[in-house]
């Protein structure tokens, strides 16, 4: 009998889909590597690190929306005041996190 294993985390059922975005985001890093080894322009090294923030910021969005329609919604839809409670906190400090890197 085959049961079924509840989903652990929101972003789970697209790990590889994400894992495949953060080699693309580690192959620009790498990239913005050469450009300096290469002595290449500032303002060309500035706009690839800026692509590549935007594409961590992008990453970082999509998970806390994962967050969000999973864990804070399962565990306010569970009726477990406390689950309740820690999630909507941990949502709060992770938003606080990501607006301050701004």
């Amino acid at each position: 009998m085959s049961e079924s294993v509840p989903q652990k985390h929101g972003y789970s059922p697209r790990k590889d889909v994400l894992a495949k975005r953060l080699h693309r985001i580690e192959g620009q890093v790498r990239g913005i590597e050469r450009m300096i080894l290469e002595d290449r322009y500032c303002i060309d090294v500035l706009t690839q690190v800026a692509a590549v923030s935007t594409a961590l910021d992008s990453l970082a969005l999509e998970i806390l929306d994962d967050h969000v329609s999973h864990c804070v919604a399962g565990a306010l839809a569970s009726g477990d005041e406390e689950a309740a409670a820690e999630k909507s906190r941990e949502l709060l400090e992770a938003v606080q996190r990501f607006t301050k890197m701004r």
